[in-house]
């Protein structure tokens, strides 16, 4: 049996996924891969500055600038169970990552783990009212 794909790395060089969402009521979201993350020394917060600076710097990024993305919640871990909401899980507030000087492993982060990295407020305005906008007129 082959092993599995989030235990093929060791926690010091991760492959992580951070899920940049700009608009949870149209779905507009952007995967940031970041390779060769120390899982054990990196920390919370340091992950959040990682993926701010790339996008203020990467290229086409430039329509996510202007969200104040304030805030890193688990998504899920390689080979597990993926919520039925497509562009964040509303449930398991608890995955919130509050502690922004806890290292990624202590968090529970391993090998091919997806985040999501949003504006705060946004999510919770989006939790009281969970409706997918299609058009732009209304």
């Amino acid at each position: 049996m082959s092993a599995l794909t989030n235990t093929t790395l060791p926690i010091t060089e991760a492959t992580i996924t951070v899920r940049v969402i700009k608009s949870f009521e149209y779905r507009t979201e952007k995967s940031l891969v970041l390779h060769k993350l120390d899982l054990q020394k990196t920390t919370v917060g340091e992950l959040k500055n990682i993926a701010k600076q790339a996008i203020q710097s990467g290229p086409g990024w430039k329509a996510y600038r202007n969200v104040d993305l304030d805030t890193l919640k688990l998504y899920t871990k390689a080979h597990g169970a993926k919520t039925s909401n497509l562009i964040i899980n509303l449930d398991h507030d608890d995955w919130v990552l509050d502690d922004e000087n806890k290292t990624l492993a202590e968090v529970g982060f391993e090998n091919e783990t997806e985040v999501s990295l949003f504006n705060r407020e946004a999510y919770e305005k989006y939790k009281l009212n969970p409706e997918i906008r299609w058009d732009v007129s209304s």
